[in-house]
């Protein structure tokens, strides 16, 4: 089923609180993304919304009368589980309803001084929590440029793609336990690596530290376990969208991922953005999959007629400790994945496996075809091999000490966009 356009999608639509209105601002009243915050003065966790360059409190505001829900009050929350286990009908009612208090022309929040003072944050003043309880994670592997970059690199490149890539989405399960949220610093992680010249392994701190341009999604609705969800109906059971960078060792993950992939490598840490933008907001900016061949089998076949894919700028901006001058090493775009959400989620839960509310999905590495496109530095760099030079005059092959990167992502309208904020992570020394 595909979502229809509504009021709150009205490009023309204009916000009381004037930063909403700014060309070029993440969070308009189009957008209106969910996520968690406490403040110095307030340290019990509320759910809020963006808007502008301010938070509004929906805890504030639901208590005053001004958005109602029928289930009681979910927004005094650490997460917004509660909140989503509502169900889509009133994810939607609730978009309508803050759509609507936030409008120019709505006097009710605007002309109410005391309790406007109560209800809008400084997002300076704000800090962000993990925005969902996440039970479980899983990453795929969704970039047909990705994967066929790193195929060329650690195989034959007339067949970089396994039998299998075009014919299942590839994913492996993650570490719930090690997303943080953006601005939590990422410790050097340590591991084995072995040497092609050496006879046994070694331990000690990641020499290969690098990043993963990706988004995720969040888990609406579950599933019982022993009860796939079908590919057209899968979107039902998305929430929304976060940026997500899932930091990777290369050089542990090249000695530990044979036979069974991933481990150590990849469990140390996972960033995501701190606001969820619902799939609602950026319906808008829906568009077609790349073509896929073979056809996929048919519990992987989408509906004809909907767009399963969307339109998501993304960049990638390093930030090296000592100069504070900031490269973009990457800009690409979320509608070339060859693998859609819905088919992701298909293909998850196709053995039965259950889904629940607040479960997160990684893309996998976003790349496009051109080199500046690459979302790793493992391709930017080609393993090292082609070192970048940054805007300092400094080269990196992979990350160092001190850098700080920052995911960015945006939808574009005509004259507004649906963005994420950031996805942002500084590197620290490993321990010892």
């Amino acid at each position: 089923m595909s979502m229809q356009l509504n009021v709150t999608h009205n490009p023309d639509l204009t916000s009381w609180i004037t930063s909403a209105n700014l060309v070029g601002q993440d969070f308009p009243i189009q957008n209106l993304p969910f996520g968690v915050f406490v403040t110095a003065d307030q340290s019990e966790p509320h759910v809020g919304v963006a808007i502008g360059v301010v938070i509004l409190d929906l805890a504030q505001v639901e208590q005053a009368g001004l958005i109602k829900i029928r289930n009681g009050s979910v927004f005094r929350s650490s997460s917004l589980n509660a909140f989503i286990a509502l169900g889509s009908a009133v994810w939607s009612d609730v978009r309508l309803q803050i759509s609507n208090l936030l409008r120019a022309d709505n006097p009710v929040l605007r002309d109410n001084a005391p309790l406007r003072a109560k209800a809008l944050v400084p997002q300076s003043e704000a800090t962000m929590l993990l925005p969902v309880e996440i039970g479980g994670y899983t990453d795929f592997y969704s970039s047909k440029e990705h994967a066929t970059n790193v195929g060329s690199m650690f195989r034959d490149p007339g067949n970089a793609l396994l039998p299998n890539w075009l014919e299942i989405p590839i994913g492996y399960n993650g570490r719930a336990s090690s997303v943080i949220v953006s601005d939590t610093p990422i410790r050097r992680p340590a591991g084995q690596t072995k040497a092609a010249s050496q006879n046994r392994p070694e331990f000690g701190p990641c020499k290969k530290l690098d990043i993963e341009l990706e988004t995720g999604f969040i888990i609406g609705s579950g599933n019982a376990l022993g009860e796939p969800i079908a590919c057209e109906a899968a979107e039902q059971h998305i929430f929304g969208m976060v940026l997500l960078n899932d930091w990777s060792a290369r050089d542990i993950q090249t000695w530990e991922y044979v036979p069974l992939g991933p481990f150590n490598s990849k469990t140390f840490a996972t960033t995501i953005s701190p606001w969820v933008v619902t799939m609602e907001a950026l319906q808008p900016f829906r568009v077609s999959t790349p073509v896929q061949v073979p056809e996929p089998l048919a519990y992987l076949q989408h509906k004809p007629g909907i767009h399963h894919g969307v339109d998501i700028h993304l960049e990638v901006v390093l930030t090296p400790e000592q100069s504070g001058l900031p490269s973009t090493i990457c800009r690409t775009n979320f509608k070339t994945m060859y693998w859609s959400m819905a088919q992701q989620l298909a293909h998850h839960t196709s053995s039965g496996c259950n889904t629940r509310v607040g479960d997160l999905m990684g893309s996998g590495t976003i790349s496009g075809s051109e080199k500046d496109t690459f979302g790793s530095l493992l391709e930017l760099t080609w393993n090292g091999a082609r070192p970048l030079t940054l805007s300092d005059g400094s080269t990196r092959q992979f990350l160092q000490d001190g850098d700080e990167l920052t995911l960015r992502g945006w939808a574009q309208g005509a004259n507004y966009r649906v963005g994420f904020g950031f996805c942002r992570g500084k590197i620290l020394p490993a321990i010892g």
